[in-house]
């Protein structure tokens, strides 16, 4: 159960990428206010749980309605994850410091481009589905899966507090390297995603 629950918390914060996402909260964040700082983080934070619960409730049942098998999702959305992953390793960060994020009010920054898709992205959309693939998981499996969304996001709102302070200790480029490992991680997550979706689907199990 706790191996669960780890592998778990290691998945989704690769997917949601918390540190990732820091560049997006400075560009915004950098001509405002303290306290709005604290406004945007918290409305960004709760408006990308309330995302990736939905989908962990409701989402596989989503896909059902409209005749979408897992496996293919699991392997689509593992294509999709390593073009996302190559985004993270050669592309740009999240975002530059644009006048156009600054000129947003407070709920419509948290909103995009915070939320969405910096924070509930769609890796992390998909993740949650497959983590709780109602073949498999209970709705105890679910809520556990939901309660470390909130340890993963709490963990994210920290460092949107923090955010000030890390940019001075690591600097532009400390961020960049860092998001550029989480990228290479990823990577090898939606391999890992395309061969489990390709194995179930041919009935051919993994070495």
């Amino acid at each position: 159960m706790l191996a669960d629950r780890l592998s778990e918390f290691v998945t989704l914060w690769v997917v949601i990428d918390p540190i990732g996402s820091l560049p997006v909260f400075l560009a915004i964040a950098a001509r405002r206010s303290r306290e709005d700082a604290r406004v945007i983080a918290i409305h960004a934070v709760l408006v990308a749980f309330g995302i990736l619960v939905f989908f962990t409730i409701l989402g596989q049942f989503l896909l059902q309605q409209i005749n979408v098998p897992l496996t293919a999702f699991q392997i689509a959305g593992g294509i999709v994850l390593f073009i996302f992953a190559l985004q993270m390793i050669f592309g740009e960060a999240k975002a530059e410091n644009d006048d156009a994020l600054a000129a947003q009010s407070p709920k419509q920054a948290a909103v995009f481009p915070l939320a969405i898709p910096a924070i509930a992205s769609p890796g992390a959309m998909l993740a949650v589905v497959l983590l709780t693939d109602d073949a498999r998981h209970n709705i105890v499996d679910q809520s556990m899966t939901i309660l470390v969304v909130a340890v993963v996001l709490a963990m994210q709102l920290a460092l949107f507090f923090a955010a000030k302070r890390i940019e001075y200790w690591i600097g532009p480029s400390g961020t960049s390297v860092i998001s550029r490992v989480m990228g290479t991680i990823l990577a090898a997550v939606a391999v890992t995603e395309v061969l489990d979706g390709v194995s179930t689907w041919l009935q051919i199990p993994l070495p």
